[in-house]
């Protein structure tokens, strides 16, 4: 599995698109993440799914709108990044939607998000081939001027040589060693829900990324054997977990992470400051990198994104 396209690193002046394509954020919320991009002198331009109104609650928009909405921030030329307003569900929805030929072969950009977005990330790579960025979304605390997760976020995207290496505390090594491979993965449950689609990217040759959230037990016991049975972890090079927030007592879901994923026999660390009830770190998906888990290390063979001039 080679590293994907790399998109070119954002720099001041840059527009990008703010796009709403799961859950309805909240104005205010939106607000403060449009400030924290204009610090870093970004030029935001917020998108109708953003403020509009879905037919349902959990959706913030209709899925022509918010289709049509990621047709233009992908394809139309003058975006640098799509920044994701936040998740929740629908992103699958539009997918469905999408007519990927009409966006045809676009200058790269880089696409943020996590959680639902995790479906986006994975169809950016099968019809794109761009590397794509888990990190916070705008409606998030994590996306404030000041904030950890948004201050890394920006280095990564303004600065991204030098952010070689992700550094992880408070980990626990459930399986020893060292893997190489491209990353790849997220949310457990939205990669369980894409197995089968045109967009599914398997772990193959791959270093997985797994987070979660408000799954109890039995029901991230269903996803993770989902992932064994389907073939979906064949050939695995090594995985990376990150948080489970709300899924029970952590010591229990790590005995089922060492359950679900301990005899693969590739290595296995847990507990990395990536996904939901952290200020996470921001996670390039698509990019080659090297996973060693007695230094609680991911190492980039190259910048996520290409420097510019």
């Amino acid at each position: 599995m080679r590293s994907l396209l790399s998109p070119p690193a954002l720099k001041p002046g840059d527009r990008v698109a703010v796009v709403a394509l799961s859950g309805s954020p909240g104005k205010q919320e939106v607000d403060l993440g449009l400030a924290a991009l204009r610090s870093v002198g970004l030029v935001p331009e917020v998108f109708p799914s953003v403020r509009s109104v879905g037919p349902y609650p959990y959706l913030a928009a209709d899925d022509k709108v918010r289709a049509e909405d990621l047709t233009r921030a992908l394809g139309q030329p003058g975006y640098a990044a799509v920044f994701c307003a936040r998740g929740g569900y629908g992103v699958q929805r539009v997918l469905e939607l999408v007519d990927w030929q009409a966006i045809g072969a676009p200058q790269p950009r880089v696409v943020v998000g996590f959680s639902d977005v995790t479906a986006l990330i994975e169809a950016v790579r099968t019809h794109l081939g761009w590397v794509s960025v888990y990190g916070p979304m705008v409606s998030s605390v994590m996306f404030r001027t000041g904030v950890p997760s948004f201050e890394g976020l920006a280095r990564l995207l303004l600065t991204p040589e030098k952010v070689t290496e992700l550094v992880f505390q408070d980990t626990r090594v459930l399986v020893p060693g060292i893997a190489e491979g491209v990353t790849v993965g997220g949310t457990a449950a939205l990669i369980a829900s894409s197995l089968g689609t045109s967009t599914s990217v398997p772990a193959r040759d791959g270093i997985l990324f797994l987070e979660d959230v408000a799954e109890r037990n039995y029901r991230l016991d269903r996803v993770l054997t989902q992932l064994r049975r389907s073939g979906y972890l064949d050939g695995v090079r090594g995985i990376l977990c990150g948080t489970w927030e709300d899924c029970g007592p952590l010591a229990e879901v790590e005995q089922l992470l060492a359950d679900r994923l301990g005899d693969l026999g590739v290595p296995v660390l847990l507990g990395a400051d990536i996904g939901h009830g952290v200020f996470m770190q921001s996670l390039p998906m698509g990019l080659r990198a090297r996973l060693d888990t007695e230094a609680a290390t991911l190492t980039f063979a190259e910048p996520a994104l290409v420097a510019g001039e």
